[in-house]
């Protein structure tokens, strides 16, 4: 008895598929991702700190966008084959801009995490960004009202902040902060 193979998927296969489904898909390596659709929690901590970035980014070069945004993930010496849909991204390199998504690397993203989703979000693509260069990664807790933040370092692994009590901080967005009893409420 064999065991079954992945099958694996195109980008092109992948980008045919979003144009006839209603479904949130993310690629990556040619296997294809359905994102859950999020919680009422999910929501209220996604719109707090959408609101919170918009406000500190106005007249700044960097620009937050919430899902659904598709993120092309493209690096120098990597091959795009990678589409994520970031549940926040922000991103201060305007070059990668087309009319309907970003190719790039984000300087940084947000991941909410749901009960269905936490291993994707917490292994996954916490590698797949550390691959790609996302300078800072934050997963958001909602289960345990806890904000884990990853910063690339200088060997281009992440290192975890100490940021779990009172406010978290960004290092990539200097002055940036937001308090963790405004995110759980």
């Amino acid at each position: 008895m064999s065991i079954p193979k992945k099958q694996s998927v195109t980008l092109e296969e992948y980008h045919k598929m979003r144009q006839n489904s209603e479904e949130l898909l993310e690629y990556v390596d040619g296997c294809i991702y359905m994102t859950p659709s999020p919680s009422t929690k999910h929501q209220r901590i996604s719109s707090q700190l959408h609101a919170a970035l918009f406000d500190y980014l106005k007249g700044k070069e960097c620009e937050v966008f919430h899902a659904p945004f598709d993120i092309v993930l493209k690096n120098e010496g990597m091959v795009e084959n990678s589409v994520v849909i970031p549940d926040l991204s922000v991103i201060c390199d305007k070059s990668g801009f087309t009319d309907n998504n970003y190719v790039g690397v984000p300087d940084l993203i947000i991941e909410i995490l749901s009960p269905s989703n936490q291993s994707h979000d917490l292994v996954f693509k916490l590698n797949l960004y550390m691959q790609y260069g996302v300078t800072e990664y934050w997963i958001v807790n909602p289960m345990l009202n806890v904000v884990f933040v990853y910063h690339l370092d200088e060997n281009r692994e992440y290192q975890q902040l100490d940021s779990f009590r009172g406010a978290i901080h960004s290092k990539v967005l200097e002055g940036f902060s937001v308090e963790l009893d405004r995110l759980f409420l």
